[in-house]
């Protein structure tokens, strides 16, 4: 059994057992992470000099237990995978095997709409969705064209009896235009709502928004998120995931009238980059769980991990690998410096000060005696 299918049968049976009075047919764990990043240190990082190739995969090493017991994980794929030559910010392009270490460390949907979708035009947007594909990884955001965002979107996943519908929008994509016949997925509320209603139409409940939104490096919500958050929840959205600010925002329930609770993630933060500045060298995991009963799925339960960038020297070489910091903080002697385990713990305190004064109705997850328990039982 995973630590994370642990925390869940706890949390559960001491706060969401049950739906209505009842026992639910079925739980659904969802995760979702933030941005997937891809810096020129870490496309030199990945490269093995005695190979000529790429490797991600010691960067998932810590969380990849968390990401593969969720039974459906969703990531933002903040870069390209437009081919050589790779490059990072302003223009990212990473190797293939950014995607193939993902898929290995469980994630089982990237949404592909962020502002850095367009960086190797059209031909780019064309053959990350080429990769992904090839590699069984499912997506969303960018489509090859008119008939295939048609077709595909929403992007509807089964699993447990619960069909989830994945819509992902971004507010731009840094001022480059996409010519067609390739398609961004860009914010616009009267074609969510119309997306929204398709997805319910094909049977989806819940409907859940990830959306590249917000002021960057800010820690709270802008009025445009605010507005375009309501606009979403007026139309039937049941869960909204943000990201692109690339530092953590509050995380809130809402509650209709009904008692339908509806949360909404302003931003999870970086998942992994070269990004070291405070704030800006971490972010959070978003574990949602969902339940059903006679015909109709809840959010029965909502939570966090904070999650860190480690980036030790490796025989000279700058690595990165994504900490879980509830499994480490208490842990100092894992570090290669005590200034390492130190700017840890900055970003877990700011973190925490932030989240728990502004969030509502989500708590962290925390790790004890070998198990992951939300932190309010």
């Amino acid at each position: 059994m995973t630590t994370l299918r642990i925390y869940l049968l706890l949390a559960f049976s001491a706060v969401a057992g049950t739906v209505a009075g009842q026992e639910a047919d079925t739980i659904l764990t969802v995760l979702f992470t933030g941005d997937i990043m891809g810096h020129d240190m870490q496309i030199a990082s990945a490269y093995d000099d005695s190979t000529g190739s790429y490797s991600y995969d010691s960067v998932f090493k810590y969380v990849s237990p968390l990401i593969s017991a969720a039974d459906i994980a969703v990531g933002n794929l903040e870069v390209t995978l437009g081919g050589p030559p790779y490059k990072g910010y302003p223009a990212f392009s990473s190797p293939d095997a950014l995607a193939d270490a993902c898929r290995n460390a469980g994630f089982d949907i990237l949404s592909t709409a962020n502002n850095h979708a367009a960086d190797r035009g059209s031909k780019g947007i064309l053959r990350t969705l080429r990769v992904l594909d090839s590699l069984g990884v499912r997506h969303t955001g960018t489509w090859a064209d008119s008939i295939s965002r048609d077709t595909l979107s929403p992007l509807l996943v089964t699993k447990k009896g619960i069909t989830i519908a994945m819509l992902s929008y971004t507010y731009g994509t840094n001022g480059i235009v996409v010519p067609p016949p390739a398609l961004v997925s860009y914010i616009d509320t009267i074609r969510i709502g119309s997306d929204i209603r398709k997805a319910m139409e094909k049977g989806a409940d819940p409907v859940v928004i990830f959306v590249h939104w917000g002021t960057e490096y800010d820690t709270l919500p802008d009025r445009q998120q605010i507005m375009t958050a309501d606009a979403m929840l007026r139309s039937g959205a049941d869960l909204i995931i943000g990201s692109h600010p690339h530092v953590l925002q509050p995380m809130i329930i809402n509650e209709d009238s009904t008692g339908r609770i509806r949360p909404v993630v302003w931003s999870m933060g970086n998942l992994v980059s070269n990004q070291r500045l405070q704030r800006r060298d971490g972010g959070a995991m978003i574990v949602i769980g969902l339940a059903r009963k006679e015909g109709k799925t809840y959010v029965t339960d909502a939570g966090y991990i904070l999650t860190w960038v480690y980036s030790p020297l490796e025989n000279g070489k700058r690595k990165f690998c994504i900490l879980p910091c509830s499994q480490y903080e208490n842990d100092p002697g894992f570090f290669e410096s005590s200034a390492d385990y130190d700017r840890m713990m900055l970003f877990v305190s700011t973190a925490r000060r932030l989240l728990q004064s502004s969030n509502k109705g989500f708590s962290e997850i925390i790790y004890s005696d070998g198990m992951w328990i939300s932190s309010s039982m």
